[in-house]
């Protein structure tokens, strides 16, 4: 096996930019100027979109370090594929706010899922180097086999963009339903993190 370098500064890199990721889509939220409820209304999108991009980053938040646990070390390829997925975290402010703005119009929405798909598949990339580095036969490779959901995911992604052609509300039930799917991480994972954790524990 690979020599191992150490996860915490990765980890740590990567708490960071995420936190970082939702002050800035925080931000978007400015009171309203009125003083009664019937202000809240215009900022009703702006919240919707927050929500769901404020759960979409909690979830990987969630896998990502499930997946780090799970994993015995890093390498060089590893930092870099973890680069590629937070290049493309970093980036769901700014689609956000765009949908936001439009009131969720067509091309906001399309571009939104876009966005989605390529994390989701970031993400996968980021698993396969790590099992790559643990070794084909390994706990972690075998736990990443056979992603389902990963799978499922990107065919939802895919599927919300196109559909966003015709109704960017019908494609935002895509992006949401995914979302659904992964409020639970991954069994195996985290099963295999746990176990790691309290073998070193022991």
């Amino acid at each position: 096996m690979a020599t191992q370098i150490s996860k915490t500064r990765l980890e740590a890199f990567s708490d960071g930019v995420i936190a970082i990721i939702i002050t800035i889509m925080v931000l978007e939220l400015q009171p309203p100027k009125g003083g009664d409820l019937a202000a809240l209304a215009p900022l009703l999108p702006t919240f919707l979109g927050y929500a769901l991009s404020f759960t979409y980053v909690g979830i990987y938040w969630n896998n990502h370090h499930h997946l780090l646990r799970a994993a015995g070390g890093i390498s060089g390829s590893v930092m870099w594929a973890n680069l590629h997925l937070l290049f493309w975290l970093s980036m769901i402010p700014f689609a956000t706010a765009w949908m936001e703005q439009s009131h969720f119009g067509r091309a906001p929405v399309m571009i939104y899922g876009v966005l989605l798909l390529v994390t989701g598949a970031a993400f996968r990339v980021l698993g396969s180097r790590l099992a790559r580095h643990e070794g084909r036969g390994s706990p972690l490779a075998a736990a990443l086999g056979g992603d389902w959901k990963t799978n499922l995911s990107i065919a939802g992604y895919a599927a919300g963009v196109l559909v966003a052609l015709v109704s960017p509300a019908a494609s935002l039930v895509f992006y949401v339903a995914v979302a659904a799917l992964w409020l639970l991480p991954d069994r195996r994972v985290v099963h295999l993190a746990d176990g790691r954790h309290h073998a070193a524990e022991n």
